[in-house]
């Protein structure tokens, strides 16, 4: 076996051996590995070292290059930023540059909007107060609102508000006004509130425009929205309107009435419906519409003076467009000046459009600006596009700021050269307004401004070609003389006789007061003469033998209210017995004044004491005032020249002749179209011609032949299909040869459109004895003057017969004192009458039927148109005197003058040889009449002269004189009134007093008391309103505006005269009111008056029937039975002692037309001067059988007042009253016109 141990060992010893020399080979090896190792350490620790160190180093190299790194990009960032900056700095210079010169204007605009945002409540306010309530008021009446009215108790409540607000200012876009002005709106602040109104206005316009300038505007500014234009008779408008709703077009309604059509009213209701969503419909008629926004309704009228009613004025904003001087004065500058300097007036016209886009086109750069600094977020240096828009803008801005610059400056010169000619322009619109203001007269009287435009541009070049004179001062003046009387003879075609010396005063003092030569104060005294309300502090009259008191009147007010009559009154009383020799002068504005005062007055004074002293001769005077201060040519009409108008019309012209009573003007038309060669075809309008006119109208506008559509105010409901028809008619160019002719008596609805656009003629008879005799010879033929077998008579009948036609025709001039009424006498009644002479003549020569010719003329014929019997008398006076026996004998005078008689020489060439030789100005006399006559009637012709120009706003100081405001005036007046107005007559004491008098006269006593209680209660009433209505506790209603104006005027308000009519003063009417109540409360506590005042009693006939009744009573017979004898007492009322047995004493009664001789006890001839004479006590005695008439007595009409016809419900006629004719017949005094009056007014 084997040993472990061994085996052991021996492999110990065998692993020993094994071990030895492994070791041998190894232990060096391992020597050298340690000794590499140690080396190896070594050189690992050296590069570990070095390791270290090149970490060291590397780690500082990378910190240097990180360092490096860094600083290059800190460099290139400074760089970035750098050029950043730089282009920032650029931009930011070029923002500065260009937003520097919108510095200041932004920072005056931001204190200015600091301003008004302060006193934005203030101005709000007064603003809605002007679009509310201002657009139917002129310019004055604005200012007025806005400064006494609005603004003042604004700031008393103080609530800020801008100081001297201006609305226009305030609502207008200054470039949305320049437009307005390119468009054709006047430039004037007038204009631009009006501009204002009518588009800002949440209401639809309305607006007053007869001189057609707001619808021009309108056209012109709404041209580029289709505009819609119709009128109201224009077909489908509704369909048409309904189309505009949908679409948003504006429309314009033009030429509208006073009442609109009932259709409207939901649109200019706004009767709008918000659908939701947006969508807006109205419902007109049956019809819902969709509504747009954009829509836009203008209505314009013609009439300037509508009266609309409430539903139409809350509706609808009236604006008035009427034209204002301001206005019209740069238009008519500008068109001076194109005419004499054209280039001016064409480099102004086209500076002001490029001046008006350049400041528009500034506004928007403006606004472009800020709407992009607005919209810009972030910086504004990072807006590349807002800084190249402003740098544009600047370059833009700069270009327009200079050019505007340039042409304002170049404006500035031209307007200076222009300025040379604004008298021309200013004299112009001064004298447009003039005929202008005669639409108040008469509806006729309508002006178009175009056609005045066309009159003053042939006034410019008529008058350059007379121009002697190169200065721009003396051309003016040339101009301004020669379209004064261009006008003038312009107006006086259109206007009737009696208007042309009325035109003549308003055109020179429209003129003088234009240059401050007139003293208004002075003008307006002149024009209301001297009223006194209270004259217990007025001085005596020095001689009331000639001295009436309204010249006293006139006298003391003169001297109180204007300072260069100072000691007038005085003079008068001092040297008595001049003024009276200058009074009873038959000329007397030819004499010279007495005393001072003929060198210390002018022209205008001298008129004002004519006027105070000898109203019957203001006319004369006026025309001689006139032609002083202007030219005798202004008081010269120039004469009817039918030829001339028509050699000035086109064939697309209308001619209109406005009629008079009796006129017909077909025939001097035919005679006319005769001389030309021209057929002049005519129709006569009434009910179903009207298709007959139109298809005449159309043939001669094509074959060039004349038409005459007579007697228009016949179909008056036709006139504005008319208008439309000739419209078309000349839109479809006529024939060059063509004219339209009408004819029509003057009527208010005769279409303004129309009226405007025609050259106006008034076709007028002749006037004066001489003409009218005149035309009758002309107008008959040898043939007819020769057919009657009695030649000889029938001769002198006829001439007679011509006498007696024309002497009716003229007596209308005597006013009351010629006809009642003035009757339409024509030729037809001559014709009629003629044909009775020759027919009576021939059928039996030998006896004519004298009875049967005078009631065939004076009854049958002449008499059928006569209406009142005093009238019917006079016709009877005259042909007792011109039909009878008499007449066909030689040497028979037509009258007291020997100037008239009935030729010898009997043939038609001789008797019109005679007639041309009759004076032109005929005596009244001639009419059988008394020189009184004429000055009576030259005195109502003065006072309508005077109140016509007053209506047409001549005067301003108001009847009570002294000028001021108005409201303080009529308040004064008021207070005046109420403490001088008589108490109440206590009735039922009155009644209790005389209960056991059961006379008529009784009752006729309180019925009296009743009626005047009523007028003394309603008068206190109403002054009692009107006060508080002045001073602002109650609204004003139209009728105390009446009231308030009548009492300016120094009038009584009609409102005060329904108890009894009366045409006093205001001054004379509160004491006669006292007097007449006086009369009643004596009668009433006292008993009856001795003496009457039958002009007291509110009905006077009622007295006189209880005077009547009484006596019928008292003697038991039938009052039916019993009339009245006139006794005349020539004993004054003092020496009176008991009221008569019967009847009564009547006192205060006037003589018009003659004078009662106390020597003779009869009518007599009143003395000059003397127009009114008192009548001596009349006993109005009841008799039971009264004598038949004999031709010694007069039966004299008696009448309430000087208006003898009174009226429907007041005549003035009383009744008869029989007077002694004295050493003349009953038809002496009928001629006339001799009437006893109960009241001088």
């Amino acid at each position: 076996s084997v040993s472990s141990a061994a085996g052991a060992l021996c492999q110990w010893v065998h692993a020993m051996k094994i071990y030895a020399e492994v070791y041998r080979e190894v232990e060096p090896k391992r020597n050298a590995l340690r000794r590499a190792q140690d080396k190896l350490e070594a050189k690992q620790k050296a590069l570990r070292e070095a390791n270290d160190e090149l970490k060291r180093v590397q780690d500082l190299v990378a910190n240097l290059n990180k360092q490096f790194e860094d600083s290059n990009t800190e460099k290139e960032t400074l760089q970035k930023t750098a050029e950043d900056l730089k282009v920032k700095l650029e931009r930011a210079g070029k923002l500065v540059n260009g937003l520097a010169g919108e510095k200041v204007r932004w920072e005056a605009s931001l204190g200015r909007l600091d301003s008004q945002q302060v006193n934005l409540f203030g101005d709000c306010i007064i603003s809605s107060a002007f679009m509310s309530y201002a657009g139917p008021f002129g310019a004055a009446y604005r200012d007025e609102l806005v400064k006494l009215e609005w603004q003042k108790p604004v700031i008393e409540l103080q609530i800020p508000v801008t100081p001297g607000f201006i609305f226009a200012d305030f609502m207008a876009d200054p470039s949305e006004v320049r437009e307005w002005n390119l468009d054709g709106l006047p430039s004037d602040s007038f204009s631009t509130e009006n501009g204002v109104l009518t588009t800002r206005g949440r209401r639809f316009p309305l607006m007053i425009d007869p001189q057609n300038q707001g619808n021009k505007w309108v056209r012109k500014m709404e041209s580029s929205r289709q505009l819609k234009v119709f009128d109201p008779n224009s077909k489908d408008i509704m369909r048409s309107l309904e189309r505009s709703i949908e679409f948003g077009t504006p429309v314009l309604l033009e030429n509208v009435g006073q009442e609109l059509d009932p259709s409207l009213e939901p649109v200019l209701a706004k009767n709008i419906i918000d659908n939701g969503a947006g969508g807006l419909s109205i419902k007109v008629g049956e019809s819902t519409l969709d509504y747009n926004p954009k829509f836009q309704f203008y209505i314009t009228t013609k009439l300037s003076n509508p009266h609309y009613t409430p539903e139409v004025s809350t509706k609808t904003t009236i604006v008035n467009f009427i034209v204002v001087q301001d206005g019209l004065t740069n238009q008519l500058l500008g068109v001076v000046v194109k005419a004499e300097e054209s280039h001016l007036e064409d480099e102004k016209s086209r500076l002001v459009v490029q001046v008006a886009k350049g400041k528009n086109r500034l506004v928007e750069l403006e606004n472009n600006i800020l709407r992009l600094l607005a919209e810009t977020k972030g910086s504004l240096l990072d807006d590349l596009s807002l800084i190249d828009t402003l740098q544009e803008s600047k370059g833009v801005s700069e270009e327009v700021t200079e050019q505007v610059a340039v042409a304002e400056q170049t404006m500035i010169k031209i307007d200076a050269a222009r300025e040379n000619y604004r008298p021309a322009g200013l004299r112009s619109a001064v004298l447009f307004f003039v005929l202008n203001d005669l639409v108040a007269i008469d509806p006729m009287y309508q002006f178009s401004l175009e056609a005045y435009v066309q009159l003053y541009m042939q006034s410019i070049e008529k008058s350059a070609e007379k121009m002697l004179t190169v200065g721009i001062e003396e051309r003016t003046e040339d101009l301004n003389q020669y379209h004064a009387l261009a006008v003038y003879r312009y107006g006086c075609r259109a206007l009737f006789e009696r208007h042309k010396l009325l035109l003549s005063l308003h055109l020179c003092s429209k003129i003088l007061i234009s240059t401050k030569d007139l003293n208004e104060a002075e003008y307006s005294f002149f024009l209301y003469g001297g009223q006194v309300l209270d004259r217990t502090n007025q001085p005596a009259n020095p001689s009331p033998d000639w001295i009436t008191q309204s010249i006293w009147d006139n006298v003391t007010e003169v001297d109180t209210q204007l300072e260069s009559f100072k000691g007038f009154q005085q003079s008068v009383e001092q040297t008595l017995r001049d003024w009276k020799k200058w009074y009873s002068s038959p000329e007397p504005e030819k004499e010279t004044l007495p005393g001072e005062w003929d060198g210390r007055l002018d022209a205008l004074q001298k008129l004002i004491v004519i006027r105070c002293i000898r109203g019957d001769r203001v006319l004369p005077a006026t025309q001689m005032f006139i032609s002083a201060k202007l030219d005798p040519k202004f008081v010269e009409p120039p004469p009817f020249d039918l030829d001339g108008i028509i050699e000035e019309s086109t064939c697309v012209t209308p001619l209109l002749f406005v009629l008079t009573p009796g006129m017909d003007p077909t025939s001097q038309l035919n005679s006319v179209a005769n001389q030309r060669s021209i057929a002049c075809n005519n129709i006569s309008l009434g009910q179903g011609q009207e298709k007959k006119a139109e298809r005449m109208v159309e043939d001669g506008a094509k074959s060039g032949f004349w038409v005459l559509l007579a007697n228009c105010h016949l179909c008056v409901a036709w006139l504005p299909t008319l208008e439309k028809f000739i419209e078309k008619t000349f839109e479809a160019n006529p024939h060059k040869d063509f004219r339209i002719f009408m004819s029509s008596s003057p009527t208010p609805k005769f279409p303004i459109q129309l009226l405007q656009n025609c050259i106006k003629m008034t076709a007028e008879p002749p006037k004066g004895l001489k003409a009218n005799i005149v035309r009758l010879l002309n107008n008959t033929s040898e043939e007819m003057y020769n057919r009657a077998s009695e030649t000889q008579k029938y001769r002198r009948l006829f001439f007679s017969l011509c006498w007696f036609h024309a002497v009716l025709l003229e007596r209308r001039k005597f006013k009351m004192l010629g006809w009642n009424i003035a009757y339409d006498f024509n030729d037809s009644d001559f014709d009629i009458s003629e044909n009775i002479l020759q027919i009576y003549l021939d059928l039996d020569p030998s006896e004519i039927p004298w009875d049967a010719i005078r009631y065939l003329i004076a009854e049958a014929n002449y008499g059928g148109r006569v209406t009142e019997h005093p009238d019917n008398r006079v016709l009877r006076a005259y042909v007792n005197q011109f039909f009878s026996v008499e007449a066909l004998q030689p040497k028979f005078m037509l009258s007291t003058l020997p100037t008239y008689y009935i030729p010898e020489e009997n043939s038609l060439n001789n008797y019109r040889a005679y007639a041309r030789a009759l004076p032109f100005s005929e005596p009244p006399e001639a009419f059988g009449q008394h020189g009184n006559a004429e000055i009576s009637s030259a005195m109502v012709d003065t006072e309508m002269l005077c109140s016509t120009i007053l209506s047409l706003g001549g005067g301003d100081s108001g009847g009570s004189g002294g000028g001021g405001n108005r409201d303080e005036v009529v308040l004064n007046i008021c207070t005046s009134l109420q403490e001088k107005l008589p108490e109440n007559i206590p009735w039922e004491e009155v009644r209790e007093r005389n209960e056991v008098d059961q006379s008529p006269l009784k009752v006729c006593l309180l019925q009296e008391i009743e009626r005047y209680n009523e007028l003394l209660t309603k008068t206190r009433a109403s002054i009692k309103l009107l006060i508080n209505g002045i001073q602002g506790f109650v609204v004003i209603s139209k009728d105390q505006e009446a009231v308030l104006l009548s009492l300016y005027a120094g009038t009584v308000p009609l409102a005060w005269l329904f108890a009894y009519p009366s045409l006093k003063p205001l001054s004379s009417w509160m004491p006669d009111l006292a007097d007449r109540i006086e009369q009643l409360n004596v009668w009433g506590f006292q008993g009856v008056p001795k003496v009457m005042w039958l002009g007291g009693i509110t009905y006077p006939t009622s007295l006189l029937t209880a005077l009547l009744q009484g006596s019928a009573r008292k003697n038991g017979t039938s009052v039916d039975t019993l009339s009245f004898d006139f006794v005349v007492h020539s004993a004054d009322e003092s020496t009176i002692t008991a009221m008569p047995k019967e009847g009564a004493y009547v006192k205060n009664m006037i003589l018009e037309g003659a004078k009662w001789d106390f020597n003779i006890g009869a009518l007599a001839d009143a003395d000059p001067m003397m127009l009114l004479n008192p009548m001596p006590i009349v006993h109005f005695k009841p008799v039971l059988r009264k004598k038949a008439l004999t031709n010694d007595i007069y039966e004299c009409p008696l009448y309430l007042y000087p208006i003898r016809t009174g009226s429907r419900e007041r005549p003035s006629f009383m009744r008869w009253v029989e007077l002694k004719a004295g050493q003349y017949n009953a038809d002496w005094w009928t001629k006339r016109g001799t009437a006893l009056l109960l009241s001088v007014a």
